[in-house]
């Protein structure tokens, strides 16, 4: 990449609906999900600082903060987090400079999260800078083609006034993902093809979902973007002048008051600048349980087994269990997931995985279960 890119990892939320192995001290990304050492945030920096150093900003244009080529990607990589979990984030990311996390007092959706970032890039390396967001709990399959899309969306932005999200290429007609519907093309970049974005979808219902991939013209919303720090900025003074206008006055004190918005709704759905690349680089968002099937399922197996299992006619399950001395046995289930962590156990099926967040709000109602949540 000729041009530095800053990669910024969201990682405030909670990931309920990984509960009970996500908890207020231990959230989603902070989890190993994949079978692997590296928690989702880990693996996610592991990803982005690759993206970093670079050559010298003089063809970029930035303002200098020293030696572009003295820089490593640590150096690039930024982290926007919530002050309950931002030491859990320090003691994860050891390497990340300080100067480079952003503590949120008071968790306000990516929207306030997206613009107090960029008021911060911006100040420090001019607004021509180009950022990219990324949450801190999607699984990313194959690195080099992740890396090349990135080179492309960096090159569209920063030769137009551009505000560039990933559309991943969908598989299956999705209820539980946004989608993203392409427009006129408008070129390629590192080969490949940009389009500008016609309108942005919600959740659609099956049937809409499957007229969606029938077209050929749908991607599904991955919630990555890039752009150039004063694109971003100028486009939120238009679209969402409640957030951006009292951090440019009050700096993140003002945090609390902010309306809480996501960045799809404060922004992406207004803007006429938004772009999008076609992608498919292997992609999961790991939203609830149901995702470690789709990671870690094999047809050789009849279910997905962290935990030392003894099973009798038990077939598509998803088994986990923190500690390796706990055993879980089962006899003639089909299509559940169990978890079993510390002092909880989750028994749920499958297909109604969505409602642990219901299950959440219940035990917040009660004293008793304070601990567990």
């Amino acid at each position: 990449m000729n041009t530095l890119l800053f990669p910024v990892i969201l990682a405030g939320g909670k990931g309920e609906r990984f509960w009970p192995l996500s908890r207020k001290d231990r959230p989603k990304q902070f989890l190993s999900l994949d079978g692997s050492s590296r928690s989702l945030l880990q693996a996610t920096a592991d990803r982005l600082i690759e993206l970093g150093g670079g050559e010298s900003s003089a063809a970029g244009g930035f303002p200098s903060a020293g030696d572009w080529r003295t820089r490593t990607g640590w150096d690039s990589l930024w982290v926007i987090t919530s002050s309950q979990i931002a030491e859990g984030v320090r003691q994860q990311l050891p390497d990340l400079p300080v100067e480079n996390l952003l503590i949120e007092s008071e968790g306000r959706d990516t929207a306030a999260a997206v613009a107090w970032t960029s008021l911060e890039i911006k100040r420090r390396y001019g607004e021509d800078a180009v950022i990219g967001f990324f949450p801190a709990d999607h699984w990313i399959a194959d690195k080099e083609a992740f890396a090349r899309t990135l080179s492309a969306a960096t090159q569209l932005a920063t030769s137009t006034a551009a505000i560039v999200t990933l559309g991943i290429k969908p598989t299956f007609p999705s209820t539980g993902y946004g989608y993203i519907e392409q427009g006129e093309k408008i070129g390629s970049f590192n080969e490949l093809p940009a389009y500008h974005v016609n309108r942005f979808t919600e959740k659609p219902d099956r049937e809409t979902a499957e007229t969606f991939l029938s077209t050929g013209r749908f991607s599904w919303n991955s919630g990555m973007f890039v752009f150039r720090a004063g694109v971003v900025l100028k486009e939120l003074h238009t679209h969402a002048p409640e957030i951006i206008e009292p951090l440019e006055q009050h700096g993140p004190d003002i945090y609390p008051q902010l309306p809480k918005k996501s960045i799809d709704y404060a922004l992406m759905e207004k803007t006429t600048l938004a772009y999008v690349l076609p992608v498919d680089f292997g992609w999961d968002d790991l939203g609830d349980w149901n995702a470690i099937e789709r990671l870690l399922k094999t047809e050789d197996t009849p279910n997905v087994e962290l935990a030392t299992h003894v099973g009798l006619d038990t077939q598509g399950a998803i088994i986990y269990a923190s500690n390796p001395e706990d055993v879980v046995v089962t006899i003639g289930l089909e299509d559940v997931v169990i978890v079993r962590d510390r002092n909880v156990t989750l028994v749920v099926k499958k297909e109604r995985t969505q409602e642990i967040k219901q299950i959440l709000k219940i035990l917040q109602s009660d004293s008793r279960f304070t601990d567990l949540l």
